[in-house]
């Protein structure tokens, strides 16, 4: 496979990471690692409220194929995650992110992993939701998914697994405010809305409704034609009953 980029794959990178710019999704922050190369992203995962990661701030590189999106790509966390999906180096292991290949060894069905129609949106939101529901049939971190897994038959009493996430969780939310980032650690904080686009809909129809029927404007035919009404003394640019009187009455007494 080439090692250059591919024209589709830098116009897919390209639209994406403008949308994401855009129109944030909640839940995770992208940027790029150089201005120069849209095929490595810095990504930042907030913690989910009312999870064991809530008020974490998780940094993470991503890194695109140059035949992306026909290939997924990769991600490996920077912060210390404790995770039954998360290699000791960092390194996700999640479905989505694998090819298409068929591994009954994997207990992954075809379906499950990459295709080209996923984007960085769905990865993300799937990395998110697997940070709270955790796959232990494959485990990249045998000794956390040992320790989810106890945790969870326990209903809870055993509290060795949440104890280390939500350290881990405390500690990365402090490095975030040194870096001046707020975390979101309420639902109404953690779910953003996307920006409108500067020409928004509500304003110019408010404004147009609002002239319509508060000042009845006219359009630039109507106004010339109301000036020279007002000139001839008619404020209705039509033919008035009263200046017909007008005249008439001036005949008559012109005639007599």
């Amino acid at each position: 496979m080439s090692s250059q980029p591919s024209s589709s794959a830098v116009r897919a990178l390209s639209l994406e990471y403008k949308s994401l710019q855009e129109e944030p999704v909640e839940g995770f922050r992208v940027k790029l690692l150089n201005e120069d190369n849209l095929f490595e992203w810095e990504v930042a995962i907030f913690g989910p409220p009312d999870t064991l990661y809530q008020g974490g701030y998780f940094k993470a590189h991503m890194k695109f194929p140059p035949d992306y999106p026909y290939s997924p790509p990769s991600i490996r966390f920077l912060t210390k995650v404790w995770h039954p999906n998360v290699y000791e180096n960092g390194d996700l292991c999640i479905s989505i992110l694998h090819p298409p290949v068929d591994d009954p060894q994997s207990g992954e069905l075809p379906c499950e992993r990459w295709n080209p129609t996923q984007n960085v949106r769905t990865i993300l939101l799937s990395v998110i939701s697997l940070l709270n529901e955790p796959n232990t049939y494959s485990p990249a971190n045998v000794d956390a998914s040992v320790m989810y897994r106890r945790w969870r038959d326990s209903q809870g009493k055993d509290n060795e697994y949440p104890n280390i996430i939500r350290k881990q969780a405390q500690a990365a939310k402090v490095e975030a405010e040194k870096e001046g980032i707020v975390v979101p650690t309420t639902l109404e904080e953690y779910c953003i809305k996307s920006k409108t686009k500067p020409s928004s809909q509500e304003p110019q129809l408010d404004m147009t409704d609002f002239y319509d029927d508060d000042y009845d404007l006219d359009t630039e035919d109507d106004d010339q034609g109301s000036v020279e009404s007002f000139a001839d003394g008619d404020d209705s640019g039509n033919a008035d009953p009263r200046k017909q009187a007008t005249k008439k009455a001036e005949n008559e007494n012109n005639k007599s």
